[in-house]
């Protein structure tokens, strides 16, 4: 185990005060009633009443850690952020693993994607890179995420997770087709945190000190080697031990076993991006590494354990828009919703102010905003004038954007994605079950058979069972036997 931090001296309420007797509440005599002066009484319940924020409305089940990025490959030629500048450099990370659609006090055994955040600790301000264990996702626009969230919590009416809701969404969200065979394959259920991948997931902008951009995708293979559990394995498990991956991960690293994860880019050069056969930012899509592939340019280990899960897991904040010169976001219309959507979910989660508590607040430089006031604010500006420009001194701005702009060209709309060579919502999905060994594709097929089966109604099941036939024919063909042999 771990050192605990040693508290000395004596009990003391919160604004320190001595405690006299932390085991008897003061009463109106011997056996009477509890008097409401009893500030130390007052004081803890009503702290105990609060001690909880709200839990995060997707990734609430989460484990992290800190360790170091250390660059392994020259990267300057094309980005010029500092903490990617010379070979050999480290920069301090927290990583918070987590699942998607669980709550807090869910099992970690279990079939859900899991969030990869990872928040580097650089001298130009920190840069959070929020993916998860898979290289796509369900959707492709932001505007779908809370309708697709909503099908898989709990339903207003019966309280529990439908397979109505989730078949229904998914058979008329055809673009999911490739994400969900992911799910449903082996690497559906990881065996730990420390045997999976992680995956920047979106396309983001790199450029240079010349100005020249480029378009880049993030992969973080674990050094560990891929283990994932069976679908009977994990139930055993998710019942015999909730905090199986928590655990793994918290004990893996007490004993001195550092998880590690090789990190990779592919690269794009910005002028291919157009003519490219998929869409290089949709998020339902990856890019074939034999179109571009990956570069090993890092290692990413932990080896610190938090030292208060609450402080320091549950009060971590990730944004996207959180870019330090030389990176910055794509055209992908999910990554331009999440810009907005994290920053405000823990702005009204933890509070205003949730970027000065330690484990957010940049590590390897100083936050000089002129942000002041609000809840918990802790007056560290202390008289400073708090505008720009102004005549009094402070901080000022530096008159370079963080990335490169992208050009944008027609009228305001509602408008789908330009259309590539080989768009569709089927052919990645396609490819990856062909991938697959024989075995594969039984575990895969029986994982879905298995949930889709659960459906009311014929029409969701066969509409769901014809994006997998649109996929592959022989994939529809052995769900459509496995549903209906289940379905009876």
């Amino acid at each position: 185990m771990t050192a605990q931090n040693e508290i000395t001296g004596p009990l003391t309420t919160e604004s320190g005060a001595p405690v006299a007797d932390n085991q008897n509440s003061q009463t109106a005599g011997v056996g009477g009633p509890v008097l409401v002066q009893d500030q130390l009484l007052m004081e803890k319940l009503a702290h105990f009443n609060r001690e909880r924020i709200p839990e995060r409305v997707v990734h609430a089940r989460g484990a992290g850690a800190y360790g170091t990025f250390t660059l392994t490959a020259d990267v300057s030629r094309y980005t010029r952020a500092k903490f990617l500048s010379e070979v050999g450099k480290q920069t301090e990370v927290f990583l918070r693993f987590s699942t998607v659609a669980g709550n807090l006090g869910s099992a970690d055994a279990v079939r859900d994607p899991r969030g990869f955040a990872l928040k580097f600790y650089t001298e130009e301000g920190n840069y959070d890179l929020v993916g998860n264990n898979t290289p796509v996702f369900f959707i492709k626009d932001a505007i779908k995420f809370p309708d697709f969230i909503h099908t898989q919590k709990r339903d207003p009416y019966t309280g529990s997770q439908e397979a109505d809701n989730v078949w229904d969404f998914w058979g008329l969200s055809p673009e999911s087709t490739h994400q969900v065979t992911w799910l449903f394959g082996d690497r559906g259920i990881p065996a730990t945190l420390r045997h999976m991948n992680g995956y920047g997931s979106h396309t983001f902008q790199w450029a240079n000190e010349a100005g020249e951009a480029f378009w880049v995708k993030y992969h973080f293979k674990t050094d560990q080697g891929i283990r994932n559990l069976t679908q009977d394995e994990a139930d055993v498990l998710a019942g015999q031990d909730a905090d199986s991956h928590q655990r793994d991960l918290r004990e893996a690293i007490e004993r001195g076993e550092y998880p590690s994860w090789t990190v990779q880019v592919q690269i794009m050069p910005a002028a291919e991006a157009a003519n490219y056969r998929f869409n290089p930012f949709d998020l339902t899509k990856v890019w074939p590494h034999g179109d571009y592939p990956p570069i090993e340019i890092g290692k990413l280990e932990l080896n610190r354990n938090p030292e208060n899960i609450f402080a320091e897991v549950e009060q971590s904040v990730f944004s996207p828009h959180h870019f330090v010169p030389g990176i910055g976001p794509s055209p992908d219309k999910m990554l331009q919703g999440r810009l907005f959507a994290y920053g405000d979910a823990h702005r009204y989660r933890v509070g205003i102010n949730a970027d000065h508590l330690p484990v957010n607040r940049p590590h390897a430089t100083v936050a000089n905003s002129h942000g002041r006031d609000g809840l918990m604010y802790d007056g560290r500006h202390g008289g400073a004038k708090n505008y720009e420009p102004n005549s009094f001194g402070g901080p000022v701005e530096t008159g370079r954007p963080l990335w490169e702009p992208t050009p944008v060209s027609g009228a305001t709309g509602d408008w789908e994605a330009p259309a590539h060579s080989e768009d569709d919502d089927f052919v990645q999905a396609g490819n990856l079950y062909r991938l697959m060994s024989e075995d594969e594709k039984e575990r895969l097929v029986n994982n879905l058979a298995g949930f889709i089966a659960k459906v009311s109604r014929d029409d969701i099941a066969e509409r769901a069972i014809d994006n997998f036939r649109k996929a592959d024919a022989d994939y529809g063909k052995r769900l459509e036997v496995a549903v209906k042999a289940l379905r009876g």
